[in-house]
């Protein structure tokens, strides 16, 4: 997984923020067998040239919300303008252009089932040039979420892995997300290595104490750190959204083989037409190809396979893109 713009160093670098997105550099050094300084210079420029961003990350799963696939078919002059409205409403998680420019795909998250119904029945239908409005709603994931992409790169040896693996005494059930997190989150939502110190300045508790919380709120699977980068110079460049069918009494034997696919991303169960879903990366379409026709068409019970190559990614979680024009709020 090298290419000539970044090394293995820096997915090596990557994987461990994977492991723990908020292990110091210190700590990643050692481990990683360079200096301080080493780490803290790949660390930057993964940030300016590789798109690198570590986020806090609401788990819908975790909150017990729904999560849904949206697929607006558009005209072909519009769908830009619906996408980027689309990304300026705080309920989506990640907007893209599919399909030559004429198919908006994203995933919205409402906390209510009123959010939901207003968005699907309400906005969206009165929304000029929507020519059709597919909705899929997620039921169960295999893979994704906390569960990073890089985690199948072995690009960290499992020794490693350990070493930098945060300990934690055990899953918080029911933690929850409070009213008093909400300023904690919220700058961790802008940098999911906001330092204790920083942390602390925001939401005006004891350093102790945001420790204390933000331990269980990672344990209790309510919220993760995501770390998000640009795959293409690491030397993948297509990413692909497969909408996949398989028989009924295969889904779940299917499900937990995509999990299990170095190309798979995220990869859940969900309602409609096709039952399941998966996002997958590849280094160029003959690997996109070699895949689809081989390790996924060979899986016993999958019935029927759609692709849909993303042209362009508009939002991903909390990307901070300038966005301009209307919104659909």
């Amino acid at each position: 997984m090298e290419s000539p713009d970044f090394d293995q160093l820096d997915l090596k670098l990557l994987h461990g923020l994977e492991v723990d997105a908020r292990v110091s550099f210190s700590r990643l050094a050692a481990v990683l067998g360079v200096s301080d300084q080493t780490v803290a210079r790949r660390f930057r420029r993964l940030q300016t040239e590789g798109g690198l961003r570590v986020v806090g990350v609401r788990d819908a799963a975790g909150l017990g919300q729904d999560t849904w696939m949206l697929r607006l078919r558009c005209a072909p002059d519009a769908a830009d303008s619906i996408a980027r409205a689309l990304a300026r409403r705080p309920d989506t998680a990640w907007i893209g252009l599919t399909s030559g420019g004429t198919e908006v795909v994203g995933q919205t998250r409402a906390r209510t089932r009123s959010e939901h119904e207003e968005l699907l029945l309400g906005k969206l239908p009165r929304t000029p040039s929507i020519t059709e409005i597919r909705a899929h709603q997620l039921l169960h994931r295999f893979y994704g979420g906390p569960e990073g992409w890089l985690g199948k790169s072995r690009a960290l040896t499992d020794v490693q892995v350990a070493e930098l693996r945060p300990s934690r005494a055990g899953r918080t059930e029911g933690a929850g997300i409070a009213p008093e997190d909400e300023p904690m989150i919220t700058a961790l939502e802008h940098d999911g290595r906001a330092s204790f110190a920083e942390l602390r300045k925001a939401t005006g508790r004891s350093e102790s104490a945001v420790r204390r919380r933000l331990d269980q709120l990672l344990g209790s699977g309510t919220l993760f750190i995501d770390v998000q980068f640009d795959s293409e110079p690491f030397g993948y460049g297509i990413a692909a959204l497969l909408w996949i069918t398989a028989a009924p009494s295969a889904l779940d034997t299917v499900g937990r083989a995509l999990a299990t696919h170095p190309e798979v991303a995220t990869a859940s169960a969900v309602s409609g037409p096709c039952n399941l879903f998966a996002v997958v990366v590849c280094r160029d379409t003959p690997e996109l190809y070699a895949y689809v026709s081989g390790r996924l068409g060979s899986l016993e019970g999958v019935q029927h396979v759609e692709c849909t190559p993303m042209l362009r990614r508009v939002k991903q979680l909390k990307y901070e893109e300038r966005l301009t024009g209307r919104t659909l709020s």
